[in-house]
This record gives C-alpha cells, structure tokens and sequence, in this order.
C-alpha cells in the first residue's frame, strides 16, 4: 500500500496482527462483554473482520488514509473514522485495538482519563502489559488509576505474530472499569497527587518515604501502614489497589501533621 502522508509503517507504528489464534483470543475477551465495540487502529481488518461477525455496532478509528478507503469498502455496515485516536472521540462502552506501539502511553492516558467505557482489550508491548498488571511491581500510572480499573494481563503475543515483525513481544491486557471505586471521585486528584509524591519522595521503604520524605507523623504512618498491610520497608511498586486506597484514606483521616497534608503539599 502508498505511504500515508502521516508517514509510513515505521512512524505509524504499524504491525499487524496475523496470528489467528490472537485474533480469536481477542474476540473471546469481547464476547464476554456488551454493548457497542470501539477499534482502535483497525489497520486492514484482520480483527474487524471478527468483530463485525459479532452482530454489534462498531466504529473503527484508523490514521491511515489509504487503511480507511480499504476498510470503507469492505465494511459498509461498519462505521470507519479516519482519525487520529488520540483526538477521537471514546463513547463506546467497550474498546479493543492493537495500539501503536510508540503512542502507547498517550493512549492509555486518554483512556484512564475517559469516563464512557467499560472494558478496554489492547494489545500492547509485552513490558507494558506486565507492568500495568503489576506483574514484578506495578508503576505511577497503574498505581495512580487502580482505585477505579482493574488491570488484568491475559497473554502474551510473539513478536513474530506481527507483519512487519517488531522488536518486542506483545501482550494482551484487560482493563475493566471498576463497579465501586475504591477512592470516592470527588479525591481522584488529591489521590493521585498522592500517589505521585510517594513514588517520587526520597526514603529505603515506605516508612521512611512517608515520614523524612513526606513529612507524615510517625504514629499515624505506622497506624495506616498496619491497617493497610503494609510492611515498614515496602516500595510503592509493591502496593496493589486496595492497599493504596487504605493508605490513602489513613493518612487523609489522620496523618497530617503541621508540615504537608495527603497530597504531599506545604500547608
């Protein structure tokens, strides 16, 4: 195919997929969902193709011009955008893609800032999706949406399974809207400020973190640290959600002292 003139496979990101059993792994995951299906870069139509066979309403979201033309003719009944995602529109309650490796990060930040959808099946570097599950410790970014996503890795894809082949596997992650946040939406941005300073604040261990880095009472850090479950020498990559949001909510309740409040900001 002519080169786009956003650029060509390399700056697009473009690896498709053609490994028929990811293709259906995929499809078993929205199976197991409702309501209208969002693709995120849709390429030449090797998932769409599934995805239009499952009777539900579809849009197709792809930067390629010339991808879009193909896919206009050959899905009449499938609505194809030709756009850039990360200035479309995300109003269908369940998203699929196999993302563009470079804009990963920029993606994910739309979508766990996006209030419409319910479930999220992305194909991503393999690295990201073990992070973002918190397989070997869980990062800022996971840390800072868990008290209102899931994150749950469900395979791992070869990077032989793409055309053409990247340097990295890939790896197939869930995400699903959580039904009851853990953190009320009113402190999302006090929670998430939080979160930031203790990953970024200077201590060997969450003790020390919280009370030379931060500035929290003792007493308080280690009562919230208890209740929490939370050994004295922990790291924030090794809190999962629940944790987070009990950390949270001790010291917001009663860690602050004369020096910083739950954000980690100078009173």
């Amino acid at each position: 195919m002519a080169r786009s003139i956003h650029g060509g496979a390399h700056e697009l990101g473009q690896n498709y997929l053609h490994h028929t059993a990811t293709l259906d792994l995929l499809v078993r995951q929205i199976q197991a969902t409702e309501g209208p299906i969002l693709e995120i870069g849709p390429g030449r139509g090797a998932l769409t193709t599934r995805l239009a066979g499952l009777g539900r309403t579809l849009r197709a979201v792809d930067i390629d011009e010339h991808n879009v033309s193909v896919l206009r003719k050959k899905f009449p009944c499938v609505t194809i955008e030709h756009a850039d995602i990360l200035d479309a529109a995300l109003t269908e309650p369940v998203v699929v893609g196999n993302l563009p490796f470079h804009l990963t990060t920029p993606i994910l930040r739309k979508l766990l800032t996006s209030s419409c959808w319910q479930h999220a099946i992305i194909l991503v570097q393999w690295e990201v999706a073990r992070k973002r599950a918190g397989v070997g410790g869980a990062t800022m970014l996971t840390a800072q949406s868990a008290p209102w996503y899931e994150f749950t890795l469900v395979g791992r894809v070869p990077a032989q399974h793409f055309r053409p082949v990247p340097t990295v596997d890939g790896g197939v992650l869930h995400i699903h809207r959580r039904a009851k946040p853990l953190v009320p939406e009113p402190q999302r941005r006090d929670y998430q400020r939080f979160v930031k300073s203790v990953f970024t604040a200077r201590g060997r261990g969450l003790r020390q973190i919280l009370t030379r880095g931060l500035g929290y009472a003792g007493p308080a850090v280690g009562t919230s640290l208890q209740q929490a479950g939370l050994a004295a020498t922990a790291l924030p990559r090794d809190i999962n959600a629940h944790q987070w949001a009990r950390l949270f909510a001790g010291l917001a309740s009663g860690g602050k002292n004369r020096k910083t409040g739950p954000s980690g900001r100078r009173r």
